[in-house]
């Protein structure tokens, strides 16, 4: 008899529960001595993983804790190596690995289907984080440092250098993230909360090394940590390694780490702050009103309050949305709509932007009527019970698209466990949703909830955020200033100080270290095949395709239709058309009570386009249009209806409604440029290469979010320009309808039969659709050379190279060759000396484009020649089988990173679909095992040369005149 609790002697064991809706195991442990708390959630899945996080509370904005996360990887006791987080990176077949710092805990996770390569990582992790060398240079390269303009040149101008330093510009750059600062500021005037856990750039030059040692001994110790681990590896073998590797090293700390609740405000306050604009718009202020409520360790509580926010705001017929969207004071629902849950005491906000500064009392005044006119009259029953039936659906859900599926569960419960409360509450949800249920059946639950938790708590923050055009300059002179009473007061002996430091940074930056002392997988661990997916076929008038796998109780479904010829103007709007179809009102009923029966019987529901050049040629397109969504196995036919319905009778009159959604539609595109202006700037680089790439650049690149911008602009001018688009969709639709049909559905296997005989009548009446003529785009190839400029303190830099594409030879060593040129030259070069948070190469073999980029860079010019200077390293110096082996190691690892049982199902689909076969895949990945370092010098001396070049960046007002000079073509929004 197996005991299933098994642990480590030095482990207590506490307690363990079997979670059906998850099918794992949650077991909770102590470590006797220190006090360190182990959760281990068993499964019968090989992806393991393992976080460990710390409860790291700063107490000022200097960014300490974000800071000792980067400083941190740089190296420890047992791996003394300048980086072994980005070699290891390099040397594993990690799934997942990463560090991250929230406001109150920092954390550093990974995951691996490999037990070698496992262990490997856990070994370095463990190290890192309780045995780190935080070398002082480390220090000054990612956090701050001071160096001179010409680093060897103490007449030069002093500048701020460091990967955290401009991280934060970066990051601050981004209204979103300065609205939220603001109010997490005002909610919580006394607690950790109050500050920017990530630094801000003003604060971060007054952390001393002193402060970063200080903090690291009291805040990196285990009587402060909490390790999770999810897996098949059994939780003795994991607690044998936290013994001896690190617990046994250490004495319980006496001190506690703790947050106290904030202090409490008697009376609402009101408050106004400014964000960095090139221009100020009338109305481009965003109002946001914002309640501390609960702790977030009470689970009843967080229950209660995530309902409230459901109920309020989770679709556009939710009484507190409907009245933002609809209103006419702002452009679209603040990005800051909801719960906030992760930290110690939860907050609630919701507001609006777009908005006439001086009308922010209107918008609160809005809000405060609305809450007060639902507590009057009530929710009614079936929205509360389609948002109990939201909350099990996500429940349910085996995510791991984005994230691996254990770490996804591991990061739902590790607020609750830096906090000390109940872990296997906060992930056991289906008792919970039966007590809710029971409350609900009372019809005063929902607005004395509204009563107890907004109305009658007068800790209440309204933010008013306005567009500043003079913050920027005020801000650059402030720390040009700075420098200059700095650099006014030092010694001879202290500039020599600076020069010899950065001297010793680039010497360090430039040493080769000894890796053998980090451990490796190498191409032998590679699995020798992909996996192949059990799949059943039906022919018929509507082919469908159904894979059974592991989905807990869901199923998911998606209408697949062939994309039919578009003229210019159909073609122009069809992700417009994708995003707004299951927005709309169906035949009698109007988009309101829609957005109900869609919250009813399904979670989530969507369409999107699916195009890939074919292997041929790059200028020929496969393009497919898909309706998905997934629903619990009872609402399969429910689903189905809707989904049916939706497909025939969308509507195309709400025009109001269309209004909204574009309104809302720019506002989170014209956000997003800040976060990805690397894929942007990659975007605009290859929007010469051919007629899918321009495409591409044209709906999701610069010039699709000026196109979005302008479109807002003229609906909100005239009603007529709002009737045209509507009329351009119905044409697209009836396209749609005359097309050629299938259904793909995944789902557990013992629900197939009945599915299929349920199923197919629904669809029975969907006409069946044939193919005239084909999708296609006119063909492309011309030079780009264009900046973008815009509101941003850092740069993003990208150069495409016009390659060959499909299953041309090439292609392998191509795809290589993005690896290889980042681990060899492009991260030191980019990140390390240039002070950019991020550089690299890929490739993309469905367009043939070879792209560098840099993400939120200090520099432009020099950039642009660092990319150029790793093609002549790659040509010029002599190179080792072992980097070789990595950059191979990194392309088979993220070739084969596992998703979630429905999503590796739907991928399986259309790359068949698309037409790379099994066959095909497994003869491109023999072709990346066998790549050499000739065939990589070859790609490059062939197509990585200057007629092939092409040259974007995204960048800020302020460069103008350089990029004039360098024969930019210059775009604004």
């Amino acid at each position: 008899m197996v005991d299933h609790n098994g642990h480590h002697p030095a482990f207590t064991f506490i307690r363990s529960e079997f979670i059906d809706a998850l099918n794992v195991t949650v077991q909770e442990f102590e470590h006797t001595v220190t006090g360190a708390k182990h959760f281990h959630m068993a499964s019968d899945n090989d992806e393991n993983v393992f976080l460990v996080g710390l409860k790291t509370v700063p107490t000022d904005s200097c960014g300490v804790a974000h800071i000792l996360e980067h400083t941190v990887l740089c190296g420890s006791e047992r791996f003394p190596v300048r980086d072994p987080f980005f070699m290891m990176i390099r040397r594993s077949l990690n799934t997942f690995m990463n560090a991250f710092t929230s406001s109150d805990w920092t954390a550093y996770p990974f995951a691996s289907k490999n037990k070698k390569d496992f262990s490997n990582l856990l070994d370095v992790y463990l190290d890192a984080v309780f045995f780190s060398r935080l070398d002082e240079l480390d220090f000054s390269q990612e956090g701050h440092r001071l160096e001179f303009a010409e680093p060897t040149n103490a007449e030069s101008d002093l500048t701020f250098k460091g990967v955290v330093f401009n991280e934060m510009k970066g990051a601050m750059s981004s209204t979103t993230s300065v609205l939220w600062q603001a109010l997490t500021k005002y909610l919580c005037p006394n607690n950790t909360y109050h500050f920017n856990s990530g630094g801000e750039p003003t604060d971060i030059p007054d952390l001393s090394y002193q402060d970063l040692l200080a903090f690291y001994r009291t805040h990196y110790h285990p009587s402060n940590a909490v390790f999770m681990t999810f897996g098949d590896i059994p939780a003795e073998t994991l607690q044998a390694e936290f013994e001896t590797k690190v617990l046994s090293r250490f004495e319980r700390l006496e001190t506690q780490v703790s947050v106290p609740n904030a202090k409490r405000y008697f009376s609402p306050v009101r408050v106004e702050e400014g964000y960095a604009a090139d221009e100020v718009k009338a109305d481009a202020s965003h109002v946001v009103v914002a309640w501390l409520l609960g702790e977030s360790t009470d689970l009843s509580k967080q229950f209660e309050a995530q309902l409230l926010s459901s109920v309020l705001l989770d679709n556009s017929a939710s009484p507190l949305r409907r009245v933002l969207e609809s209103s006419k004071l702002g452009r679209a629902p603040s990005p800051l709509c909801g719960l906030e849950d992760s930290n110690k005491e939860m907050s609630f906000m919701c507001g609006l932007e777009g908005v006439e500064r001086e009308r922010s009392g209107e918008v609160e005044a809005l809000i405060i009527n609305t809450l007060e006119d639902i507590v009057a009259n009530g929710v009614p029953q079936d929205m509360v019970d389609a948002m109990l039936h939201q909350l099990e659906l996500s429940q349910r859900e085996i995510g791991g698209d984005g994230y691996p599926y254990g770490l996804q569960l591991i990061l739902a419960g590790l607020s609750t466990a830096v906090h000390s409360g109940d872990v296997i509450a906060q992930l056991d949800l289906d008792p919970v949703i039966a007590q809710m249920r029971e409350k609900v059946l009372d019809k005063a639950y929902i607005p004395s909830l509204i009563q107890s938790l907004l109305m009658d708590n007068a800790h209440r923050v309204t933010v008013t955020l306005s567009p500043d055009d003079k913050l920027e300059g005020r801000r650059n002179e402030a720390e040009a200033e700075r420098l200059r009473q700095i650099k006014a007061a030092l010694s001879d002996a202290e500039k020599q100080q600076i020069i010899e430091r950065s001297e010793a940074l680039k010497a360090r930056q430039a040493q080769v270290d000894d890796m053998s002392i980090l451990p490796k997988v190498g191409l032998e661990d590679v699995p020798a095949k992909l996996p192949e997916y059990e799949k059943h076929q039906q022919a018929g008038d509507l082919p469908v395709t159904f894979y059974p796998q592991g989905t807990n109780g869901l199923v998911y479904q998606q209408l697949v239709i062939t994309l039919p010829a578009l003229d210019e103007e159909e073609m122009r709007h069809l992700p417009l058309f994708s995003s707004l179809l299951t927005e709309l009102g169906v035949g009698e009923l109007d988009y309101l009570a829609v957005q109900e029966r869609q919250a009813q019987v399904c979670g989530g529901f969507g369409a999107s386009t699916s195009i890939r050049a074919t292997l041929q040629d790059r200028q020929t397109v496969n393009g497919y249009f898909v309706l998905n969504s997934k629903a619990l196995v009872s609402n399969v036919v429910a689903m189905s209806e809707l989904l049916k319905d939706t497909m025939l009778n969308v509507r195309f009159d709400e025009i109001s409604r269309v209004k909204e959604l574009v309104a809302q539609r720019r506002a989170r595109r014209e956000q997003s440029i800040t976060g990805q202006g690397h894929s942007l700037a990659m975007t605009a680089a290859a929007s010469g290469i051919s007629g899918y790439s321009a495409q591409q650049e044209a709906w999701g690149g610069m010039t699709g979010i000026r196109a979005a911008i302008a479109l807002d602009d003229a609906m909100k001018a005239d009603d007529a320009a709002v009737s045209q688009v509507l009329s351009v969709f119905a044409r697209i639709h009836a396209k749609l309808l005359a097309a050629d049909k299938q259904l793909l559905m995944v789902a557990e296997p013992q629900h197939e039969a009945q599915m299929m005989a349920d199923v197919k009548p629904v669809f029975a009446d969907l006409p069946k659709g044939q193919v005239e003529q084909t999708f296609a785009f006119n063909p492309v190839e011309r030079s780009v050379k264009t900046a973008w400029l815009t509101a941003t303190q850092v740069n993003f830099c990208s150069k495409a190279f016009r390659t060959v594409s499909g299953d041309h030879p090439d292609v392998a060593a191509l795809t290589v060759l993005g690896g290889f040129l980042r681990n060899g030259f492009l991260h030191r070069a980019i990140r390390e000396q240039g002070g950019a948070y991020g550089g690299g190469a890929s490739f993309d073999g469905s367009l043939g484009a070879f792209r560098f980029y840099s993400y939120r860079d200090p520099r432009l010019t020099e950039t642009l020649a660092d990319f150029d200077a790793s093609i002549e390293w790659l040509l010029s110096k002599s190179h080792t089988e072992d980097a070789l082996e990595e950059a191979i190691l990194g392309v088979i690892g993220s070739m084969d990173k596992p998703g979630s049982p429905a999503g590796e199902a739907q991928s399986d689909f259309y790359v068949a679909l698309h037409g790379r076969s099994l066959a095909y895949r497994e003869k491109y990945r023999a072709n990346i095992l066998a790549v050499t370092i000739e065939q990589l010098q070859h790609v490059a001396r062939t197509y990585l040369v200057k007629e092939n070049e092409n040259v974007a960046v995204v960048s800020s007002t302020a460069k103008r005149t350089e990029l004039e000079a360098l024969g930019f073509n210059i775009e604004t929004l």
